[in-house]
Protein backbone atom coordinates (compact mmCIF):
# COMPACT_ATOMS: atom_id res chain seq x y z
CA UNK A 1 0.00 0.00 0.00
CA UNK A 2 1.30 3.43 -0.94
CA UNK A 3 1.16 6.46 1.32
CA UNK A 4 -0.48 8.58 -1.40
CA UNK A 5 -2.02 7.90 -4.80
CA UNK A 6 -2.23 10.95 -7.06
CA UNK A 7 -4.58 10.81 -10.04
CA UNK A 8 -3.25 13.04 -12.82
CA UNK A 9 0.32 13.63 -13.99
CA UNK A 10 -0.06 17.22 -15.12
CA UNK A 11 1.95 20.04 -13.53
CA UNK A 12 -0.17 20.05 -10.36
CA UNK A 13 -0.05 16.30 -9.78
CA UNK A 14 3.67 16.16 -10.51
CA UNK A 15 4.44 19.14 -8.25
CA UNK A 16 2.57 17.44 -5.44
CA UNK A 17 4.33 14.13 -6.15
CA UNK A 18 7.73 15.85 -5.92
CA UNK A 19 6.82 17.51 -2.62
CA UNK A 20 5.69 14.21 -1.12
CA UNK A 21 8.67 12.33 -2.54
CA UNK A 22 11.03 14.93 -1.09
CA UNK A 23 9.56 14.17 2.34
CA UNK A 24 10.15 10.42 1.90
CA UNK A 25 6.55 9.38 1.21
CA UNK A 26 5.67 6.42 -0.98
CA UNK A 27 3.83 7.97 -3.95
CA UNK A 28 2.04 6.47 -6.96
CA UNK A 29 0.85 8.71 -9.80
CA UNK A 30 -1.81 7.42 -12.20
CA UNK A 31 -2.20 9.17 -15.56
CA UNK A 32 -4.68 8.29 -18.28
CA UNK A 33 -2.52 9.67 -21.11
CA UNK A 34 0.11 7.31 -22.49
CA UNK A 35 3.03 9.77 -22.70
CA UNK A 36 4.32 13.28 -22.17
CA UNK A 37 4.32 14.42 -25.79
CA UNK A 38 1.23 16.23 -27.07
CA UNK A 39 0.84 19.13 -29.54
CA UNK A 40 -1.62 20.77 -27.13
CA UNK A 41 1.00 20.78 -24.36
CA UNK A 42 3.98 21.92 -26.41
CA UNK A 43 4.49 25.44 -27.75
CA UNK A 44 2.67 27.34 -29.07
CA UNK A 45 -0.71 26.00 -27.87
CA UNK A 46 0.79 24.78 -24.62
CA UNK A 47 2.58 28.07 -23.94
CA UNK A 48 2.00 29.34 -20.40
CA UNK A 49 3.29 32.06 -18.12
CA UNK A 50 4.51 31.10 -14.67
CA UNK A 51 3.87 33.82 -12.11
CA UNK A 52 6.48 34.99 -9.62
CA UNK A 53 4.89 32.74 -6.99
CA UNK A 54 5.29 29.66 -9.21
CA UNK A 55 8.81 30.63 -10.25
CA UNK A 56 9.69 30.91 -6.55
CA UNK A 57 8.42 27.37 -6.00
CA UNK A 58 10.72 25.99 -8.72
CA UNK A 59 13.63 28.10 -7.49
CA UNK A 60 13.26 26.94 -3.88
CA UNK A 61 13.48 23.30 -4.97
CA UNK A 62 16.47 23.80 -7.26
CA UNK A 63 14.38 23.31 -10.41
CA UNK A 64 14.45 26.80 -11.92
CA UNK A 65 17.57 26.30 -14.04
CA UNK A 66 16.31 22.98 -15.49
CA UNK A 67 12.96 24.61 -16.23
CA UNK A 68 14.57 27.53 -18.06
CA UNK A 69 16.69 25.13 -20.10
CA UNK A 70 13.69 22.96 -20.99
CA UNK A 71 11.64 26.06 -21.84
CA UNK A 72 14.26 27.58 -24.10
CA UNK A 73 13.84 30.73 -22.02
CA UNK A 74 17.15 31.60 -20.43
CA UNK A 75 15.93 34.69 -18.63
CA UNK A 76 13.59 35.27 -15.71
CA UNK A 77 11.31 38.30 -16.02
CA UNK A 78 13.36 40.08 -13.40
CA UNK A 79 16.84 38.59 -13.40
CA UNK A 80 18.93 36.22 -15.46
CA UNK A 81 19.81 32.90 -13.78
CA UNK A 82 22.58 33.60 -11.31
CA UNK A 83 21.94 37.34 -11.35
CA UNK A 84 21.28 39.09 -8.08
CA UNK A 85 19.76 42.37 -9.15
CA UNK A 86 16.11 43.21 -9.92
CA UNK A 87 14.84 44.84 -13.05
CA UNK A 88 11.44 45.80 -14.39
CA UNK A 89 9.12 43.06 -15.57
CA UNK A 90 9.90 41.90 -19.09
CA UNK A 91 6.17 41.52 -19.73
CA UNK A 92 3.34 43.13 -17.84
CA UNK A 93 0.49 40.78 -18.72
CA UNK A 94 -3.06 41.92 -19.37
CA UNK A 95 -6.50 42.39 -17.90
CA UNK A 96 -9.32 41.40 -20.26
CA UNK A 97 -7.00 41.79 -23.22
CA UNK A 98 -5.91 45.30 -22.20
CA UNK A 99 -2.14 45.17 -21.99
CA UNK A 100 -0.22 46.23 -18.93
CA UNK A 101 2.82 48.46 -19.48
CA UNK A 102 5.62 46.87 -17.47
CA UNK A 103 7.40 50.21 -17.27
CA UNK A 104 4.49 51.53 -15.21
CA UNK A 105 4.79 48.82 -12.54
CA UNK A 106 6.33 50.16 -9.34
CA UNK A 107 8.55 47.17 -8.50
CA UNK A 108 9.74 48.86 -5.31
CA UNK A 109 6.14 48.95 -4.06
CA UNK A 110 5.60 45.21 -4.38
CA UNK A 111 5.16 43.92 -0.82
CA UNK A 112 8.32 42.66 0.87
CA UNK A 113 10.26 41.76 -2.26
CA UNK A 114 14.03 41.42 -2.38
CA UNK A 115 16.31 41.01 -5.40
CA UNK A 116 16.79 37.41 -6.49
CA UNK A 117 16.79 35.02 -9.39
CA UNK A 118 13.03 34.44 -9.11
CA UNK A 119 11.81 38.04 -8.95
CA UNK A 120 9.20 38.08 -11.64
CA UNK A 121 7.94 35.52 -14.18
CA UNK A 122 8.87 32.92 -16.80
CA UNK A 123 7.35 31.93 -20.14
CA UNK A 124 7.32 28.17 -20.65
CA UNK A 125 5.04 25.43 -21.95
CA UNK A 126 3.23 22.57 -20.26
CA UNK A 127 5.48 19.96 -21.84
CA UNK A 128 8.62 21.60 -20.41
CA UNK A 129 7.07 21.89 -16.95
CA UNK A 130 5.94 18.27 -16.96
CA UNK A 131 9.29 17.01 -18.27
CA UNK A 132 11.25 18.75 -15.50
CA UNK A 133 8.84 17.63 -12.79
CA UNK A 134 8.68 14.05 -14.10
CA UNK A 135 12.46 13.80 -14.02
CA UNK A 136 12.57 15.19 -10.48
CA UNK A 137 9.79 12.83 -9.35
CA UNK A 138 11.68 9.83 -10.74
CA UNK A 139 14.82 10.88 -8.82
CA UNK A 140 12.74 10.98 -5.65
CA UNK A 141 11.38 7.47 -6.18
CA UNK A 142 7.87 8.42 -7.27
CA UNK A 143 6.15 5.69 -9.31
CA UNK A 144 4.41 7.21 -12.36
CA UNK A 145 2.15 4.86 -14.33
CA UNK A 146 0.68 6.10 -17.59
CA UNK A 147 -2.16 4.83 -19.74
CA UNK A 148 -4.17 4.12 -16.56
CA UNK A 149 -7.77 5.37 -16.44
CA UNK A 150 -9.34 5.45 -12.99
CA UNK A 151 -12.94 4.25 -13.08
CA UNK A 152 -13.87 3.88 -9.40
CA UNK A 153 -12.81 5.23 -6.01
CA UNK A 154 -13.79 3.83 -2.62
CA UNK A 155 -12.57 4.61 0.88
CA UNK A 156 -12.90 3.65 4.52
CA UNK A 157 -11.46 5.08 7.69
CA UNK A 158 -8.00 3.65 7.05
CA UNK A 159 -7.37 3.74 3.30
CA UNK A 160 -8.67 4.61 -0.16
CA UNK A 161 -8.71 2.45 -3.30
CA UNK A 162 -8.61 3.63 -6.89
CA UNK A 163 -9.66 1.09 -9.51
CA UNK A 164 -8.69 1.05 -13.17
CA UNK A 165 -10.25 -1.89 -14.95
CA UNK A 166 -9.24 -5.04 -13.09
CA UNK A 167 -6.44 -3.26 -11.21
CA UNK A 168 -6.79 -1.80 -7.74
CA UNK A 169 -4.41 0.74 -6.19
CA UNK A 170 -4.62 1.22 -2.42
CA UNK A 171 -3.18 4.09 -0.43
CA UNK A 172 -3.62 5.89 2.85
CA UNK A 173 -4.61 9.04 0.94
CA UNK A 174 -5.70 9.89 -2.60
CA UNK A 175 -5.45 13.29 -4.30
CA UNK A 176 -7.35 14.15 -7.46
CA UNK A 177 -5.22 16.35 -9.74
CA UNK A 178 -7.01 15.19 -12.87
CA UNK A 179 -8.17 18.47 -14.34
CA UNK A 180 -11.36 20.40 -14.89
CA UNK A 181 -13.39 17.31 -15.82
CA UNK A 182 -12.03 15.42 -12.81
CA UNK A 183 -13.08 11.80 -12.54
CA UNK A 184 -12.05 11.75 -8.88
CA UNK A 185 -14.26 14.76 -8.11
CA UNK A 186 -17.24 13.10 -9.77
CA UNK A 187 -16.69 9.65 -8.26
CA UNK A 188 -16.30 10.91 -4.71
CA UNK A 189 -19.27 13.29 -4.68
CA UNK A 190 -17.67 16.72 -4.29
CA UNK A 191 -20.12 19.56 -4.85
CA UNK A 192 -19.04 21.73 -7.78
CA UNK A 193 -20.74 25.14 -7.89
CA UNK A 194 -20.32 28.37 -9.83
CA UNK A 195 -21.32 30.23 -12.96
CA UNK A 196 -21.98 29.12 -16.52
CA UNK A 197 -19.94 30.33 -19.51
CA UNK A 198 -20.37 33.52 -21.48
CA UNK A 199 -18.09 32.62 -24.40
CA UNK A 200 -16.45 29.85 -26.38
CA UNK A 201 -12.71 30.34 -26.69
CA UNK A 202 -10.56 28.90 -29.47
CA UNK A 203 -6.83 28.39 -29.71
CA UNK A 204 -5.26 27.28 -32.98
CA UNK A 205 -2.09 27.06 -34.96
CA UNK A 206 -2.97 28.11 -38.49
CA UNK A 207 -1.72 29.65 -41.73
CA UNK A 208 -3.43 32.77 -43.10
CA UNK A 209 -3.69 33.74 -46.76
CA UNK A 210 -3.55 37.43 -45.79
CA UNK A 211 -1.84 37.75 -42.38
CA UNK A 212 -1.37 41.51 -42.82
CA UNK A 213 -5.07 41.94 -42.04
CA UNK A 214 -4.56 41.00 -38.39
CA UNK A 215 -2.30 42.98 -36.08
CA UNK A 216 -0.01 41.04 -33.71
CA UNK A 217 -0.77 40.94 -30.00
CA UNK A 218 -3.94 41.10 -27.89
CA UNK A 219 -6.96 42.92 -29.29
CA UNK A 220 -10.18 43.56 -27.43
CA UNK A 221 -12.85 44.36 -30.03
CA UNK A 222 -16.54 45.32 -29.92
CA UNK A 223 -17.44 41.67 -30.67
CA UNK A 224 -14.94 39.75 -28.53
CA UNK A 225 -11.17 39.33 -28.44
CA UNK A 226 -8.47 37.85 -30.63
CA UNK A 227 -4.77 37.19 -30.10
CA UNK A 228 -2.17 36.74 -32.80
CA UNK A 229 1.43 35.61 -32.22
CA UNK A 230 3.01 35.66 -35.70
CA UNK A 231 6.25 33.88 -34.79
CA UNK A 232 4.35 30.72 -33.87
CA UNK A 233 1.32 30.92 -36.15
CA UNK A 234 -0.73 31.05 -32.94
CA UNK A 235 -4.23 32.51 -32.71
CA UNK A 236 -6.84 32.69 -29.99
CA UNK A 237 -10.40 34.03 -30.17
CA UNK A 238 -13.17 34.55 -27.64
CA UNK A 239 -16.66 34.47 -29.14
CA UNK A 240 -19.56 35.44 -26.84
CA UNK A 241 -21.99 32.65 -27.75
CA UNK A 242 -22.72 31.54 -24.19
CA UNK A 243 -20.24 28.69 -24.52
CA UNK A 244 -22.56 26.88 -26.94
CA UNK A 245 -19.91 25.62 -29.34
CA UNK A 246 -17.35 24.29 -26.85
CA UNK A 247 -16.91 20.54 -27.33
CA UNK A 248 -20.24 20.35 -29.18
CA UNK A 249 -18.56 19.46 -32.50
CA UNK A 250 -15.11 19.57 -34.10
CA UNK A 251 -14.23 23.15 -35.14
CA UNK A 252 -13.84 23.14 -38.92
CA UNK A 253 -11.72 25.59 -40.90
CA UNK A 254 -14.88 27.31 -42.12
CA UNK A 255 -16.24 27.72 -38.60
CA UNK A 256 -12.92 29.03 -37.26
CA UNK A 257 -12.66 31.49 -40.13
CA UNK A 258 -16.19 32.77 -39.50
CA UNK A 259 -15.43 33.29 -35.81
CA UNK A 260 -12.11 35.00 -36.54
CA UNK A 261 -13.76 37.33 -39.05
CA UNK A 262 -16.59 38.18 -36.69
CA UNK A 263 -14.32 38.84 -33.71
CA UNK A 264 -11.62 40.71 -35.63
CA UNK A 265 -13.96 42.71 -37.88
CA UNK A 266 -11.93 41.78 -40.99
CA UNK A 267 -12.39 39.48 -43.97
CA UNK A 268 -9.22 37.50 -43.14
CA UNK A 269 -8.89 34.06 -44.78
CA UNK A 270 -7.53 30.93 -43.11
CA UNK A 271 -5.59 28.75 -45.55
CA UNK A 272 -4.89 25.83 -43.26
CA UNK A 273 -5.58 24.84 -39.65
CA UNK A 274 -2.84 22.66 -38.15
CA UNK A 275 -4.29 22.08 -34.68
CA UNK A 276 -7.03 23.61 -32.58
CA UNK A 277 -8.87 23.31 -29.27
CA UNK A 278 -11.73 25.07 -27.50
CA UNK A 279 -12.43 26.27 -23.95
CA UNK A 280 -14.93 28.41 -22.05
CA UNK A 281 -15.03 30.80 -19.11
CA UNK A 282 -17.15 28.47 -16.95
CA UNK A 283 -16.15 29.35 -13.36
CA UNK A 284 -16.73 26.56 -10.84
CA UNK A 285 -15.23 25.54 -7.49
CA UNK A 286 -15.79 22.64 -5.13
CA UNK A 287 -17.35 23.70 -1.84
CA UNK A 288 -14.79 21.56 0.02
CA UNK A 289 -11.29 20.39 -0.87
CA UNK A 290 -11.41 17.18 1.18
CA UNK A 291 -13.86 14.31 1.65
CA UNK A 292 -12.52 11.71 4.03
CA UNK A 293 -9.17 10.49 2.68
CA UNK A 294 -9.66 12.10 -0.72
CA UNK A 295 -8.40 15.60 -1.52
CA UNK A 296 -8.50 17.76 -4.66
CA UNK A 297 -5.99 20.23 -6.09
CA UNK A 298 -5.68 22.37 -9.20
CA UNK A 299 -8.38 22.32 -11.88
CA UNK A 300 -10.04 19.36 -10.17
CA UNK A 301 -10.99 21.82 -7.40
CA UNK A 302 -11.56 24.99 -9.46
CA UNK A 303 -11.98 25.92 -13.11
CA UNK A 304 -12.27 29.28 -14.85
CA UNK A 305 -11.31 31.15 -17.97
CA UNK A 306 -7.58 30.94 -18.83
CA UNK A 307 -7.46 34.74 -19.16
CA UNK A 308 -4.40 35.99 -17.32
CA UNK A 309 -2.82 32.53 -16.96
CA UNK A 310 -4.12 32.05 -13.41
CA UNK A 311 -5.12 28.37 -13.58
CA UNK A 312 -1.70 26.72 -13.77
CA UNK A 313 -0.26 29.04 -11.14
CA UNK A 314 -3.16 28.55 -8.73
CA UNK A 315 -2.80 24.79 -9.10
CA UNK A 316 0.94 24.87 -8.37
CA UNK A 317 0.13 26.97 -5.30
CA UNK A 318 -2.36 24.31 -4.19
CA UNK A 319 0.25 21.57 -4.56
CA UNK A 320 2.93 23.47 -2.66
CA UNK A 321 0.51 24.22 0.17
CA UNK A 322 -0.81 20.68 0.41
CA UNK A 323 2.41 18.72 -0.12
CA UNK A 324 4.26 19.31 3.15
CA UNK A 325 1.05 19.17 5.19
CA UNK A 326 0.00 15.81 3.75
CA UNK A 327 3.56 14.51 4.12
CA UNK A 328 3.62 15.45 7.82
CA UNK A 329 0.25 13.75 8.25
CA UNK A 330 1.56 10.59 6.59
CA UNK A 331 4.69 10.59 8.79
CA UNK A 332 2.61 11.06 11.93
CA UNK A 333 4.32 14.29 13.04
CA UNK A 334 1.61 16.73 11.97
CA UNK A 335 0.06 18.87 14.70
CA UNK A 336 -3.68 18.61 15.15
CA UNK A 337 -5.62 20.21 12.34
CA UNK A 338 -2.64 20.80 10.03
CA UNK A 339 -4.23 19.13 7.02
CA UNK A 340 -7.42 21.13 7.56
CA UNK A 341 -5.47 24.33 6.94
CA UNK A 342 -5.02 23.33 3.28
CA UNK A 343 -8.63 24.13 2.44
CA UNK A 344 -8.80 27.02 4.93
CA UNK A 345 -5.90 28.73 3.15
CA UNK A 346 -6.39 27.72 -0.47
CA UNK A 347 -10.17 27.78 -0.94
CA UNK A 348 -10.36 31.60 -0.58
CA UNK A 349 -7.49 31.96 -3.06
CA UNK A 350 -9.35 29.83 -5.60
CA UNK A 351 -12.53 31.84 -5.05
CA UNK A 352 -10.66 35.12 -5.57
CA UNK A 353 -9.12 33.85 -8.82
CA UNK A 354 -12.57 32.86 -10.11
CA UNK A 355 -13.83 36.37 -9.38
CA UNK A 356 -10.79 37.89 -11.11
CA UNK A 357 -11.66 35.81 -14.17
CA UNK A 358 -15.34 36.79 -14.01
CA UNK A 359 -14.40 40.46 -13.78
CA UNK A 360 -12.40 40.16 -17.00
CA UNK A 361 -15.22 38.39 -18.82
CA UNK A 362 -17.74 41.02 -17.68
CA UNK A 363 -15.42 43.74 -18.97
CA UNK A 364 -15.03 42.02 -22.35
CA UNK A 365 -18.71 41.53 -23.12
CA UNK A 366 -19.81 42.94 -26.51
CA UNK A 367 -22.25 45.48 -25.13
CA UNK A 368 -22.22 49.24 -24.44
CA UNK A 369 -22.05 48.87 -20.64
CA UNK A 370 -18.96 46.66 -20.79
CA UNK A 371 -17.32 48.92 -23.35
CA UNK A 372 -17.83 51.87 -21.01
CA UNK A 373 -16.12 49.88 -18.25
CA UNK A 374 -13.25 49.11 -20.64
CA UNK A 375 -12.56 52.80 -21.05
CA UNK A 376 -12.37 53.25 -17.28
CA UNK A 377 -10.10 50.22 -16.84
CA UNK A 378 -7.75 51.40 -19.59
CA UNK A 379 -7.35 54.71 -17.80
CA UNK A 380 -6.72 53.01 -14.46
CA UNK A 381 -4.13 50.49 -15.63
CA UNK A 382 -2.27 53.29 -17.41
CA UNK A 383 -1.52 54.82 -14.00
CA UNK A 384 1.36 53.69 -11.80
CA UNK A 385 -0.88 52.56 -8.95
CA UNK A 386 -3.29 50.80 -11.29
CA UNK A 387 -0.55 48.98 -13.19
CA UNK A 388 1.08 47.90 -9.93
CA UNK A 389 -2.23 46.62 -8.54
CA UNK A 390 -2.94 44.51 -11.63
CA UNK A 391 0.62 43.20 -11.67
CA UNK A 392 0.33 42.18 -8.01
CA UNK A 393 -2.72 40.11 -8.91
CA UNK A 394 -1.03 38.53 -11.93
CA UNK A 395 2.22 37.79 -10.10
CA UNK A 396 0.63 36.26 -7.00
CA UNK A 397 2.31 38.76 -4.70
CA UNK A 398 -1.12 39.81 -3.37
CA UNK A 399 -1.58 36.47 -1.60
CA UNK A 400 -1.38 36.54 2.17
CA UNK A 401 -2.78 33.82 4.41
CA UNK A 402 -4.42 34.82 7.68
CA UNK A 403 -2.07 33.08 10.12
CA UNK A 404 -2.62 35.45 13.03
CA UNK A 405 0.01 37.69 14.54
CA UNK A 406 0.74 41.33 13.90
CA UNK A 407 3.98 41.21 11.93
CA UNK A 408 3.31 42.25 8.30
CA UNK A 409 5.51 39.47 6.90
CA UNK A 410 3.51 36.65 8.49
CA UNK A 411 1.34 34.80 5.97
CA UNK A 412 3.22 36.14 2.94
CA UNK A 413 5.65 34.39 0.66
CA UNK A 414 9.06 34.86 2.24
CA UNK A 415 11.42 37.33 0.58
CA UNK A 416 14.61 35.74 -0.73
CA UNK A 417 16.75 36.88 2.19
CA UNK A 418 20.47 36.77 1.48
CA UNK A 419 23.01 36.39 4.30
CA UNK A 420 26.31 38.23 4.17
CA UNK A 421 28.13 35.02 3.21
CA UNK A 422 25.98 34.79 0.06
CA UNK A 423 23.64 32.06 1.30
CA UNK A 424 20.08 32.72 0.15
CA UNK A 425 16.83 31.50 1.66
CA UNK A 426 16.09 29.70 -1.62
CA UNK A 427 19.34 27.75 -1.24
CA UNK A 428 18.23 26.49 2.18
CA UNK A 429 14.83 25.19 1.04
CA UNK A 430 15.76 22.58 -1.57
CA UNK A 431 15.23 19.67 0.85
CA UNK A 432 11.67 20.74 1.69
CA UNK A 433 12.21 21.53 5.36
CA UNK A 434 11.15 24.63 7.21
CA UNK A 435 13.81 27.27 7.82
CA UNK A 436 14.68 29.61 10.67
CA UNK A 437 16.77 32.59 9.63
CA UNK A 438 18.31 34.38 12.59
CA UNK A 439 19.63 37.85 11.73
CA UNK A 440 20.03 39.02 15.33
CA UNK A 441 23.37 39.96 16.85
CA UNK A 442 22.42 38.24 20.11
CA UNK A 443 22.96 34.63 19.01
CA UNK A 444 22.80 31.94 21.64
CA UNK A 445 24.67 28.67 21.98
CA UNK A 446 21.40 26.71 21.65
CA UNK A 447 19.76 27.08 18.27
CA UNK A 448 16.00 27.64 18.46
CA UNK A 449 15.36 24.77 16.04
CA UNK A 450 17.06 22.25 18.35
CA UNK A 451 13.75 20.62 19.24
CA UNK A 452 12.69 20.28 15.60
CA UNK A 453 15.68 18.56 13.97
CA UNK A 454 14.75 17.06 10.62
CA UNK A 455 11.85 19.45 10.25
CA UNK A 456 13.39 22.91 10.63
CA UNK A 457 16.80 24.06 9.36
CA UNK A 458 18.55 26.81 11.32
CA UNK A 459 20.77 29.44 9.70
CA UNK A 460 22.26 32.50 11.41
CA UNK A 461 24.04 35.56 10.14
CA UNK A 462 23.52 39.17 9.32
CA UNK A 463 21.45 39.71 6.18
CA UNK A 464 22.21 42.11 3.37
CA UNK A 465 18.64 43.34 3.89
CA UNK A 466 16.58 41.94 6.76
CA UNK A 467 13.57 44.22 6.07
CA UNK A 468 13.65 45.26 9.72
CA UNK A 469 13.25 41.72 11.07
CA UNK A 470 15.48 40.02 13.63
CA UNK A 471 14.44 36.52 12.64
CA UNK A 472 11.86 34.62 10.55
CA UNK A 473 10.39 31.11 10.54
CA UNK A 474 9.50 29.93 7.04
CA UNK A 475 7.24 26.97 6.30
CA UNK A 476 8.29 24.39 3.67
CA UNK A 477 5.99 26.07 1.12
CA UNK A 478 7.90 29.33 1.53
CA UNK A 479 5.29 31.13 3.64
CA UNK A 480 6.44 33.12 6.67
CA UNK A 481 4.95 31.46 9.77
CA UNK A 482 6.54 33.78 12.34
CA UNK A 483 8.69 36.89 12.34
CA UNK A 484 10.20 38.88 15.19
CA UNK A 485 12.63 41.65 15.95
CA UNK A 486 15.09 39.58 18.00
CA UNK A 487 16.57 36.09 18.50
CA UNK A 488 13.88 33.40 17.96
CA UNK A 489 13.81 31.56 21.28
CA UNK A 490 10.78 33.10 22.91
CA UNK A 491 7.28 31.79 23.56
CA UNK A 492 5.82 33.27 20.37
CA UNK A 493 8.39 31.46 18.23
CA UNK A 494 7.86 28.14 20.01
CA UNK A 495 4.10 28.43 19.64
CA UNK A 496 4.43 29.08 15.90
CA UNK A 497 6.90 26.21 15.43
CA UNK A 498 4.64 23.83 17.33
CA UNK A 499 1.58 24.99 15.44
CA UNK A 500 3.09 24.19 12.03
CA UNK A 501 5.67 21.48 12.77
CA UNK A 502 4.33 19.67 15.85
CA UNK A 503 5.78 19.71 19.33
CA UNK A 504 9.55 19.85 19.76
CA UNK A 505 9.63 16.28 21.10
CA UNK A 506 7.99 14.82 17.96
CA UNK A 507 10.19 12.69 15.73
Amino acid sequence: MHDVVIVGAGPVGLTLACELGLAGCSVLVLERESGLGSPLRAAPLGRRGLSAASVEAFYRRGLLEPLLTASGDQEVFGAAPGARAPSRPRLGGHFAGMMLDGAQVDVAALPFRLPGPALESVMTDLEAVETVLSEQAAKLGVDIRRDVTVSAVSQNGESVVARAGADAYEARWLVGCDGGRSTVRRLTGFEFAGTEPQFTGYTMQATLADPEKLRPGFHLTPTGMYIRMPAHGYFAMMDFDGGAFDRSQPPTRGHLQAVLRRVSGTDVTIDEVHITSTFTDRAMQTTAYQRGRVLLAGDAAHIHSPLGGQGLNTGIGDAMNLGWKLAATVRGCAPDGLLDTYAVERHPIGAAVLDWSRAQVATMRPEPYAQAIQAVVRDLIATRDGATYVFERLSGSWIRYDLGGEHPLVGRSAPDFCLEDGTRLGDLMEDGRGVVLDFSIDRRLRTPAAGWEGRIRYAAGAARNDLGSGAVLVRPDGVVAWAGDRHPDGEAFEQAASRWFGGPAAA
